[in-house]
């Protein structure tokens, strides 16, 4: 109980910070009219417009506002304009922040990037701040990247001129991370401050092998950086450094079972990092993992996340997919009776896949998208493969689409027409389908073999050599 009062009181105070909605006004200069589009960069609904206004003429002026439960964050301001009436309309994107401050902005949209066309009311902190650090960033991070550059690349590691050009090096990094830590303290109080720790530049190896290079950064990758603070969760720079931090166990996949195992250790690595952190910075990167190994459909990664889940402290947004997910991974599983759903007989007449009738030994049950890259590689190499072993002698498949949107149905329309001799069918409801979710599908492609007169599951191969050892098993 004392736990769950904790959280509570840390949630209470984060929403106490920013317990404001804040208003953006804007002035539209320079376009016949224009829509104007609000996009969040993180969270729930991330890329989606939240808010959106209609046919804004030129020096109009329009109120938007951000409800707190947003707040802080980065944003899309974006703008669908026209130059006359009845010409296409031509997008225009503009990022920035929002803090707790009210702000107005003049904007150009066909000069929305421009400063001179396009800026805030004067005593705008949030954006000011970032351009004025960046511009400062740029200059002291150049000379140290000069020197770094020189010193992975110089053949003599041994030589006093490297041993000079080392120690200037390391004096300039410290000096570098030592101005970083003054930013952020003199600018605590602004959001974008959160952002400028992802720039510490930690101790790296650099006389050694590439890969001694590459172990030296993934061991020292979390050094500088501090996740008690909560509103690190609301940032796009956490999650662009996370892409890079997974990316370096990624470059040392060499099968796809190696790559699982590393991005399953990356995981692991990662949240015992977050999880002496504040409870949302925690829940926020066993949430990034989950998404990652649904993508990939990582079963490991999937079962290592499991401790986690029964931790109080982590703030988890994904907790019931996940323990969902989790449910899945033991419930289908070989030697059980497969799950049933409706399909359809040789006279197209409805029928439950479990009392379907074939000569075939098996069954094969795959989830798939046609709009999806896994399963277009997938599919490009499982369809000759299932005529070179024999087609329907071998194996009844049932491929079932989860596409749900009207671009996928179409190509799914198209490809379908490829693949004669498989029974097709699309779940109503895509991902969220009946037959999905009693097979537990969060991602796709996913494979089922099926004994076809038990109806008892038999394998759940990964990939083609994972199914042409199972039915020769």
């Amino acid at each position: 109980m004392k736990t769950r009062v904790n959280i509570l009181f840390l949630l209470f105070s984060i929403v106490v910070i920013h317990a404001q909605d804040v208003n953006l006004r804007i002035h539209v200069k320079g376009v016949y009219s224009t829509k104007v589009s609000l996009l969040p960069l993180s969270g729930s609904g991330a890329l989606k417009a939240f808010i959106e206004k209609n046919n804004i003429p030129k020096d109009g002026t329009v109120d938007l506002t951000v409800p707190k439960d947003r707040l802080p964050g980065q944003f899309v301001l974006r703008f669908d304009y026209v130059d006359k009436p009845g010409s296409t309309p031509y997008p225009a994107e503009r990022y920035f922040f929002i803090g707790s401050q009210n702000l107005e902005i003049w904007a150009n949209p066909k000069a929305v990037n421009n400063p001179d066309s396009t800026y805030f009311q004067k005593g705008e902190r949030e954006n000011a701040l970032f351009a004025e650090f960046s511009k400062e960033n740029g200059k002291r991070k150049a000379q140290l990247s000069l020197l770094q550059n020189f010193l992975m690349n110089y053949d003599q590691p041994k030589s006093k001129f490297y041993q000079t050009g080392y120690e200037e090096y390391e004096s300039r990094r410290k000096e570098y991370n030592q101005w970083l830590t003054s930013q952020i303290k003199a600018n605590e109080d602004a959001f974008v401050s959160r952002t400028f720790q992802f720039q510490y530049v930690p101790q790296l190896e650099l006389n050694g092998t590439e890969k001694e290079r590459m172990d030296n950064m993934i061991d020292h990758y979390f050094d500088m950086v501090s996740f008690q603070d909560p509103l690190l969760a609301k940032t796009v720079d956490l999650r662009d450094w996370m892409n890079n931090y997974v990316n370096l166990y990624g470059a040392r996949a060499t099968t796809v079972a190696l790559r699982d195992s590393l991005f399953a250790l990356a995981g692991k690595t990662a949240i015992e990092k977050a999880k002496s952190g504040h409870p949302l910075v925690y829940g926020w990167m066993v949430d990034y993992f989950f998404k990652g190994y649904e993508g990939f459909n990582i079963a490991k990664g999937m079962q290592m996340l499991q401790p986690y889940m029964e931790d109080p402290r982590c703030l988890t947004t994904k907790r019931l997919e996940i323990e969902r997910r989790l449910q899945g991974i033991e419930t289908i599983r070989p030697s059980v009776v497969a799950p049933d759903f409706t399909t359809t007989d040789a006279a197209g007449k409805p029928v439950s896949f479990l009392n379907y009738k074939t000569s075939s030994r098996f069954k094969l049950i795959l989830f798939w998208s046609a709009d999806c890259q896994h399963c277009k590689e997938m599919v490009a190499k499982l369809y000759p493969w299932y005529l070179q072993v024999g087609g329907k002698r071998q194996m009844e498949v049932f491929a079932i689409s989860v596409d749900y949107t009207e671009t996928e149905v179409k190509a799914w329309e198209e490809a379908k027409t490829k693949l004669t001799g498989w029974k097709h069918s699309k779940a109503a409801g895509g991902i969220n389908s009946p037959e999905a979710n009693a097979y537990f599908i969060l991602a796709t492609p996913v494979m089922v073999l099926v004994d076809a007169k038990t109806n008892k599951i038999v394998a759940l191969p990964d990939n083609i050599d994972d199914l042409e050892k199972a039915i020769k098993e």
